[in-house]
């Protein structure tokens, strides 16, 4: 994002825009819902930043405050339309009553529109995701040919819909933990891995590719490796497609990169951090496989290292111990409970302890991501930006960045950098928090 960019420069949104789920459980559901609710004026698309933030413009004592959605063109949420993939044939309405996020007097004036939204046959593994499994699944001879059939399902979808763009998000759940592979390393070896049913391309990558290659914005939902490999950056670029992950912000790490900043702000050190987790929705049942929760640890625990930077202030955060542990628990359903117990210490070293226990909604927290990240993705297509959008790290646990580049975890830091771009995006001064011209 290196040229200026004024705001004629910005194709209208007009027309329908499709956001295509891949998972139809209970994020994507509750997102649906939460989005029909709000079109029909049940519900405030509350935790919604592109519907419910405002953004300043020029001085404080200008008051210039705009909704975002007022001040750059976004989708209009009439505009919205639903397709997903799912292994389990259940349609949206019969996938969120089994979920059971949604009580029965918000989902079942919902159940008609719900109902329409079937879920394509998917590309789907149990290799890569060992605790799921379901009939509605794709067959073909090779990788190459199920990316081929999201492909077509994408193009047939855009016309069956009569939509004018669309945007990819994977909603699915963790796959097995991956490390970048030579086959990743190019385009060229991509494709040929994917002719070769090579173990290094998992499905979540099938996915990536199939949209990119029809020019669908992606985003990542889960700390998947996906399209975080030099093939997969590489075609984002040449195809001018955005893209942006890994891993929704949710619960414990939602408020491990709201406290952090501010223990590292006061320079109080931090001697311990141990996090527990019970959950006993799918994502928790996925999670209980090891091989899923190293996906997941590594996710997790890389806010507090990036943030804190002890390699930075040795003194305070050079002997930090930090453990994550995730519980699947069935009577706790999508209410996710996170444990922190935190060893702080201050002036002279003395100790101080911080406990929190977040009695969290998993999926309510998620839905809106899953919108702002839909509505941004569009922006970000229309206004002629590609590959990384680094300034969405705000919706992330793990924001995927340029090369070589450390990620920023700090989320009052990511919240600025969100908001100075949608300024830059439409040629508005950037804001510094300077201040002294109230003072000169």
């Amino acid at each position: 994002m290196t040229e200026h960019r004024s705001p004629d420069q910005i194709v209208p949104a007009e027309g329908k825009l499709g956001v295509l789920l891949v998972g139809l459980g209970a994020v994507s559901t509750t997102f649906i819902a939460g989005v029909e609710a709000a079109r029909r004026g049940l519900n405030q698309p509350i935790g919604s930043l592109t519907q419910m933030n405002t953004i300043r413009l020029g001085k404080r004592t200008d008051e210039r405050t705009p909704l975002i959605k007022d001040f750059v063109p976004l989708a209009d949420l009439d505009d919205l339309v639903f397709g997903a993939w799912d292994p389990i044939p259940d349609n949206a309405y019969q996938s969120a009553k089994v979920c059971g996020v949604l009580r029965a007097e918000d989902i079942d004036p919902l159940e008609e529109f719900m109902s329409t939204i079937d879920p394509m046959p998917a590309v789907f593994d149990p290799h890569y995701v060992k605790k799921l499994d379901g009939p509605n699944v794709k067959t073909a001879g090779t990788k190459r040919d199920l990316a081929d059939q999201l492909r077509q399902d994408i193009r047939s979808f855009k016309e069956s819909n009569g939509c004018d763009r669309l945007v990819m998000v994977w909603a699915a759940s963790t796959e097995i933990f991956m490390s970048p592979q030579p086959v990743h390393a190019t385009l060229e070896s991509f494709e040929q891995a994917m002719e070769n049913n090579d173990e290094a391309i998992a499905p979540s990558m099938l996915y990536a590719w199939a949209a990119i290659q029809e020019g669908v914005p992606f985003a990542n939902g889960a700390p998947n490796l996906t399209c975080d490999i030099p093939a997969l950056l590489s075609l984002a670029s040449e195809k001018g497609v955005a893209i942006g992950g890994k891993d929704f912000k949710t619960g414990q790490t939602l408020m491990k990169t709201i406290l952090a900043p501010g223990l590292k702000a006061r320079m109080l050190g931090l001697s311990g951090w141990f996090s527990t987790n019970i959950l006993g929705n799918r994502d928790g049942e996925v999670l209980d496989d090891p091989e899923s929760f190293k996906t997941k640890e590594e996710s997790k625990l890389g806010a507090l290292e990036y943030i804190l930077q002890p390699e930075m202030y040795p003194d305070l955060y050079g002997d930090m111990y930090h453990k994550v542990r995730i519980n699947y628990y069935p009577p706790r359903g999508d209410n996710k409970e996170g444990w922190d117990n935190i060893d702080i210490f201050g002036w002279m070293g003395y100790g101080m302890q911080i406990k929190i226990d977040f009695l969290c909604r998993d999926s309510i927290l998620a839905a809106p991501i899953v919108l702002d990240l839909a509505l941004f993705l569009d922006l970000s297509a229309r206004a002629g930006l590609s590959g990384v959008q680094e300034w969405l790290s705000f919706y992330f646990k793990a924001p995927q960045t340029a090369p070589d580049l450390y990620p920023e975890h700090d989320i009052f830091i990511q919240h600025w950098k969100l908001k100075n771009t949608l300024r830059w995006i439409a040629g508005e001064e950037q804001i510094t928090h300077l201040g002294v011209e109230y003072y000169d």
